[in-house]
């Protein structure tokens, strides 16, 4: 049935009551006296008032009940799924849809889903949380509440690669960061609604873009969240789009971007320095700070063969020419601003390049993804090559993600012209349109330091980024690690932060070692029950299968004992680099 006038008039007014009385979306209305069953909740509309960010308020436009589905771990109890719309102040900026799942046997908690790159497709929390172990439930089949958004636009034929909301002020608001709590405000009132009950815990849990928006909504948002799960976070989106640019930039030179058969032979080259660098040869580069320190892509061999090209030009697919390698010394060395960005940067940090799956060659069913999400298919250029989709005959093709990142930045969030050469514009002396692009960092980058209003509420962080990510640079997650120790206390941050590197791991997904690891278990154990996490260990899925290894407190990493088999985490300590 349909939720009556009265009561959503009788809740609208607790809510305008409880703001009125100096309260705000963070203290929500007592809830109903009486669950809303969940037919009740189609049409339920939320005013803008209960919403901590202007609106022009909420409403759900679908709510039905989807049976109990699957075996064993893959396994999901009966739910409720609700599809809403919040309504933008603009009128010609897009909505924000939104998903919520309410199981029939709520654990009286909910978690919140991040997206991917420029999002545009619904979170839809149904899925595993980043890099999720694959023995153990889902959060919505462990009774959680579990929600999400697409950021307030929906996205075109580049999916998490379109920018052309960013043409929207409030589209572009969103995005950056309001959708967060819209989202979350919105999320709550139908929980409480169809529950008739305060949620006790409310949990984020993001990768890549959604680990920039875990932090932000424990930066701006501390009240509203108890816990997050930050894996591979592009925490200074803008500053890494200038590093893209860059990038870029390098790789459209003539002769610079190397073919997949090349990038196995950069990769193969650095195994064979690096590999033994953790004590033992087990196809995993663990001691990647020794490697960046040794390995040189201009003397490094392949068997016998150099690695470089004789003379420096190209001769094919065994070796690298001169302008290949100095695309890859780009990526291995960071963006230096000759300008501070509004957020405070001035330079975002290279990537673990050597030992880096940047698309190589593979059979795996996760190589296309790692393909797409490194160095793709086809050389940046002007116009940037199309994003096109596999079909029955041909394979997904497309130019480096980051490139079309960048160009779709460029073009829609700085210049606001979308015929503009993105290749013609210089990330370090960007002339006219300095401006722009620091007011951009001022929406994008999520940089605080000061974590103190989560950290006293009892939130805590469980933060981890693969050794190997050739999206997001695992440098700069170190970078922000650093800060927040250096400028709130080791000893304070221990108390409520942990950050892991994993060996091997490229971003979301790979196929050297496909990270699985239980991260909401070690979170609730941490706010729930006081228990700080004790050493943790990560799974493989897909490199070798069953292959586990230590989670290291960063700057450690897993150091072979000289016994044991190689394959299990017990045959590792923790050393520090």
């Amino acid at each position: 049935m349909k939720i009556s006038i009265q009561r959503s008039a009788a809740y609208l007014a607790a809510a305008v009551a409880a703001l009125a009385a100096g309260g705000c979306a963070n203290n929500l209305p007592a809830p109903p006296s009486t669950p809303t069953a969940c037919a009740g909740l189609n049409g339920m509309t939320i005013g803008p008032q209960a919403i901590g960010i202007p609106t022009t308020g909420a409403v759900v436009t679908s709510a039905v009940v989807i049976p109990a589905a699957g075996a064993g771990v893959a396994a999901v109890a009966e739910y409720c799924r609700v599809l809403g719309d919040i309504n933008p102040v603009d009128p010609a900026a897009p909505k924000i849809k939104f998903q919520v799942n309410l199981p029939s046997n709520w654990n009286g908690k909910a978690l919140m889903f991040g997206g991917g790159g420029y999002n545009g497709v619904l979170a839809t929390g149904l899925a595993n949380v980043p890099a999720g172990p694959t023995d153990r439930p889902a959060p919505l089949a462990r009774g959680y509440a579990t929600f999400g958004s697409d950021s307030g636009h929906q996205a075109n034929a580049n999916g998490s690669r379109d920018g052309t909301f960013g043409m929207n002020d409030e589209a572009l608001k969103n995005f950056a960061s309001d959708a967060i709590k819209k989202t979350r405000d919105a999320a709550m009132n139908i929980i409480q609604m169809r529950y008739a009950a305060r949620v006790q815990k409310t949990y984020f849990a993001g990768g890549s873009t959604g680990g920039r928006e875990a932090l932000f909504a424990v930066q701006n948002w501390p009240q509203d969240f108890d816990g997050a799960i930050v894996l591979y976070p592009a925490w200074n989106a803008a500053a890494l789009d200038l590093q893209f640019g860059r990038i870029t930039r390098e790789l459209a030179k003539p002769g610079a971007y190397p073919n997949r058969d090349k990038r196995k032979v950069l990769y193969d080259a650095a195994m064979q320095t690096c590999d033994e660098l953790d004590g033992v040869k087990d196809g995993l580069i663990s001691n990647v700070n020794a490697c960046n320190a040794i390995f040189n892509p201009m003397t490094a061999a392949v068997g016998n063969q150099l690695l470089r090209c004789a003379g420096g030009a190209d001769a094919g697919d065994a070796c690298l020419s001169d302008a290949q390698i100095a695309g890859y010394n780009v990526t291995n060395s960071p963006l230096t601003l000759n300008y501070r960005l509004a957020s405070g940067e001035t330079t975002y940090p290279g990537f673990n390049t050597w030992g880096t799956d940047f698309g190589n060659p593979g059979t795996s069913p996760l190589q296309p993804t790692v393909l797409t999400l490194a160095l793709g298919t086809e050389q940046p250029a002007n116009p940037m090559p199309a994003v096109k989709p596999a079909t029955t005959t041909t394979i997904a093709t497309s130019p480096p993600y980051g490139a079309t990142f960048w160009d779709q930045w460029v073009r829609h969030f700085v210049t606001r012209d979308s015929a503009f050469n993105s290749l013609s514009l210089d990330p370090q002396n960007p002339g006219k349109w300095q401006e722009r692009i620091v007011q951009l960092t001022a929406l994008q980058d999520t940089n605080k330091t000061d974590l103190s209003a989560f950290a006293n509420k009892g939130g805590k962080i469980l933060m981890a980024h693969g050794a190997h990510d050739a999206l997001v640079s695992p440098r700069a997650t170190q970078q922000y690690w650093q800060r927040i120790r250096t400028g709130m206390g080791a000893a304070k941050v221990d108390n409520f932060a942990r950050y892991y590197e994993i060996p091997g791991y490229g971003h979301a997904v790979s196929s050297v070692f496909n990270a699985a690891w239980d991260s909401l278990t070690a979170l609730e154990n941490w706010v729930e029950k006081g228990i700080a996490p004790p050493p943790q260990i990560v799974a493989d899925t897909a490199g070798v299968p069953g292959r586990t290894r230590p989670l290291c407190d960063f700057p450690g990493y897993p150091k072979y004992k000289g016994t044991g088999d190689i394959n299990q985490s017990a045959s590792f300590n923790c050393a520090t680099p």
